[in-house]
């Protein structure tokens, strides 16, 4: 569990360098790599990319994707994003590097880049691997790059549905956090990893961003990010600490990894 403040110095840390499956949490860096390829002109939104039948057959969760479809880099991307959808990121990585290990093979090459140093990537999407794994510290590192270095993303990961071909595609979004900050978010779940959440808010122009590894449900991910976002504000004056706002944490039992308690906000 990680917070970084707009500086990137770190207000809260819990377990941050323990190595864990990073889940979803992966698709971080196949959006930022995907970005990257964009902003270079290397590939336009709206390519159409032909889909693989190793793609399509890429384990749920999943678009649905047919083999010799052809697809909008752009709603690939959607999928990535908003849907989680397995297929479409194993679409973009070959789309991008030619097959999935060269796209490996660049993800592991730019996390290098960026000082991961806990962090291997085995695939584009997280499915379970062994030889994957990352922390909360290196994965607040890589979505703080992503965010920093290509804001467009936003948009993506601040949405909750996209229609393609008449299908509504959607994630399931805990109905409290409008009111909790919570801007933009990639989820993540695999039964070894559990629940892994990377957010982010702004106000006044300044980020925070928040990483939540291992919560034994859903809502508690949430739950554990905005409190972490609301003592980040806090701490620097943005936000009152008010407390009739402010959800409880309850207690996380997942073994005896994890008992996170937050310093009480503080007025400065």
């Amino acid at each position: 569990m990680l917070l970084l403040d707009p500086r990137g110095n770190v207000l809260f840390a819990k377990n941050a360098e323990e190595e864990h499956a990073p889940a979803s949490l992966v698709k971080l860096m196949t959006l930022y790599l995907a970005y990257e390829d964009l902003e270079a002109g290397r590939v336009e939104w709206e390519d159409l990319v032909t889909v693989t039948l190793r793609a399509a057959r890429t384990p749920r969760y999943r678009m649905g994707l047919g083999a010799g479809e052809t697809v909008p880099l752009g709603v690939l991307l959607e999928g990535v994003a908003i849907a989680s959808a397995n297929d479409a990121a194993t679409a973009v990585a070959e789309y991008l590097a030619g097959d999935e290990e060269s796209f490996v093979a660049r993800m592991n090459a730019a996390a290098q880049e960026q000082g991961l140093t806990a962090t291997r990537f085995a695939n584009p999407h997280g499915l379970p691997d062994p030889a994957q794994r990352s922390t909360a510290r290196d994965l607040a590192i890589l979505t703080d790059h992503l965010l920093r270095e290509h804001p467009a993303v936003r948009t993506l990961l601040g949405g909750k549905t996209f229609v393609y071909r008449g299908r509504v595609y959607s994630r399931r979004v805990p109905p409290f956090i409008e009111a909790g900050g919570v801007q933009a978010f990639k989820t993540g779940f695999t039964n070894e990893a559990g629940y892994n959440l990377a957010v982010a808010t702004w106000l006044d122009g300044r980020r925070f961003l928040g990483i939540v590894l291992g919560a034994p449900t859903r809502g508690l991910s949430f739950l554990d990010a905005q409190r972490l976002l609301r003592y980040g504000l806090s701490q620097l004056g943005l936000e009152p600490p008010a407390q009739d706002h402010r959800p409880a944490l309850p207690q996380r039992k997942r073994g005896n990894r994890f008992r996170i308690t937050l310093p009480s906000p503080t007025r400065g």
